[in-house]
């Protein structure tokens, strides 16, 4: 046991492993999927079930994790076996969720590389709708929408009517898919001794770019709106159930819980280290983080917003005042409303005649169009970056975050993989480091190629709602009951009173989240 221990990589020090930690857990939820939930919930209400949640869920459940792979030193499938050969169920089924993780996520950094490339062309390619082929106007299908949509949907994806209709791959996002795999095998290629060194970019380059951003953002015309609309608490969405079950669930996948990778990284600490003190850091680190990215997230959709009802308001006055052959000016914002009574009531018929062009504008409304996922990372992003003086810049700045996010959680979730398969005797004597992991990549890089086919978002869409959602609450769930009952919590160091008592109430939160599951599914 001793030598085995000897033999086996550790971080450089625990700060490494801290931001290995980090850069796993501080993903692409906490900029398109937290900022949509305060949207969605309460603004700053919401903050009150996810702060609770944090402490009834998140820090037990990650010290649980870390302190099972820190104190077994194995990956998931011998550290759940070595407390019981039935567990070795729960590594493998982890094992299994992160493979199909890996497949589709590592899609996100091709398409952030795409973007990326495209950035340093003046002007964005999706600041303007392309020409039709006569060049005597616009595409239809991009005045129809916008020019984002029109870059996201036909150039970025190309995607096809329907997901029974697949197309063909698209060559040039199968490059960027290999590159982005291609990367990700060179930060994993030598195992921790490799990633641990790569993890202080992907760890700290995200905060940097935020902080510029926001920094940018609060400058920006209309953030104050955002940021408004964001810590101004409405405070009946706390009876709302499913206020308080997406507090949960978003804690739940932030965190990366019952993938296996937060044991893998914790197998590679020395026995003696603090992983209760790691566990509370990293998860108030990335709660953190979440709010911080809000804050920046609003203040872009403040300036959004505000954009796009002013140019509202202008095309509405502008309508007025052609119709009715009125003075430049003579029409504002703050008399609007009083005119359109007024010529209503004066010039009944002609006002009449374009009643239908006129539209409802509404700050309110605008802010309240809640957008997670693709749509905010690749459209409501790039449409703000558009209108910002030197956008090439900070579309570089966004993308190469995005970037950073996302291959510092494929760090993690290939260490989920890599790590059992290199603890396995037979296959670590008969094949290097080197070798594994470039046949995990390639093999991932291979199956991935299904998204960049026309009918790839649809597949992204389904393998992004159902593949790591109910397997890793039942995953979690029998790790559990695993310690609680099969390995026992008055065993070890770790036993303290409050962490029992922490890992009851998650055990009930997981018990009412299987039901509430089961019956949405239903």
């Amino acid at each position: 046991m001793q030598k085995m221990e000897k033999s086996r990589p550790v971080w450089d020090n625990p700060l490494q492993f801290v931001f290995a930690c980090i850069s796993y857990a501080v993903g692409l939820g906490n900029v398109w999927r937290f900022p949509y939930l305060c949207q969605m919930y309460g603004g700053g209400g919401f903050l009150i079930p996810y702060i609770i949640m944090l402490f009834v869920e998140g820090m037990p459940l990650l010290y649980l994790e870390l302190a099972v792979g820190q104190h077994m030193r194995q990956g998931s499938i011998g550290a759940w076996k070595t407390i019981s050969p039935y567990l070795s169920g729960v590594g493998i089924a982890s094992i299994i969720v992160s493979f199909f993780l890996c497949i589709y996520y590592n899609v996100i950094n091709a398409w952030a590389f795409w973007y990326l490339f495209h950035s340093f062309q003046s002007p964005l390619p999706w600041s303007d709708c392309p020409l039709n082929i006569n060049m005597s106007g616009f595409l239809e299908e991009c005045e129809k929408s916008s020019s984002t949509q029109y870059f996201w949907y036909r150039e970025t994806i190309n995607i096809s009517p329907s997901i029974s209709d697949s197309g063909t791959i698209q060559w040039k996002q199968a490059v960027c898919l290999i590159m982005a795999w291609f990367v990700v095998y060179l930060c994993i290629l030598k195992g921790p001794k490799s990633s641990g060194k790569v993890v202080y970019v992907t760890a700290t380059v995200p905060y940097v770019v935020l902080l510029v951003y926001l920094v940018r953002g609060l400058t920006l015309h209309g953030a104050v709106n955002g940021l408004t609309y964001m810590f101004t608490p409405k405070m009946e969405q706390l009876a709302n159930p499913k206020a308080w079950i997406n507090a949960a669930t978003q804690i739940f996948f932030s965190l990366g819980l019952g993938l296996g990778s937060l044991i893998a990284f914790a197998s590679y600490n020395e026995p003696n280290n603090n992983c209760e003190r790691h566990a509370i850091i990293v998860s108030l680190i990335n709660s953190g983080t979440s709010i911080f990215a809000s804050v920046v997230t609003f203040s872009i959709y403040g300036f959004k917003a505000t954009f796009n009802y002013e140019n509202c308001l202008s095309k509405v006055i502008l309508l007025l005042s052609n119709t009715f052959d009125l003075e430049e000016g003579y029409i504002k914002a703050d008399n609007l409303e009083n005119m359109k009574i007024y010529l209503n009531e004066t010039f009944h018929e002609e006002y009449s005649a374009i009643f239908h062009q006129i539209v409802d504008c509404n700050l309110e409304t605008e802010l309240s169009t809640a957008v997670q996922g693709t749509g905010l990372a690749f459209i409501v992003y790039t449409e703000a970056i558009k209108n910002m003086e030197v956008s090439q810049v900070w579309s570089i700045l966004y993308f190469l975050m995005l970037l950073m996010l996302g291959i510092g959680s494929m760090l993690g979730n290939t260490a989920a993989i890599l790590t059992p398969l290199a603890d396995n005797k037979y296959i670590s004597k008969h094949l290097p480091k080197e070798a594994i992991s470039g046949f995990l990549c390639f093999t991932c890089c291979l199956f991935g190629l299904i998204f960049t086919m026309e009918s790839g978002n649809y597949w992204f869409e389904i393998f992004n709602d159902y593949v790591a959602t109910l397997s890793l609450i039942l995953i979690v769930f029998v790790e559990i009951i695993a310690i609680c009952y099969v390995y026992g919590l008055n065993r070890g160091n770790w036993s303290q009173r409050i962490i029992q008592l922490m890992h009851w109430l998650s055990l009930d939160f997981l018990l009412e989240c299987l039901f509430l599951v089961y019956f949405l599914e239903c």
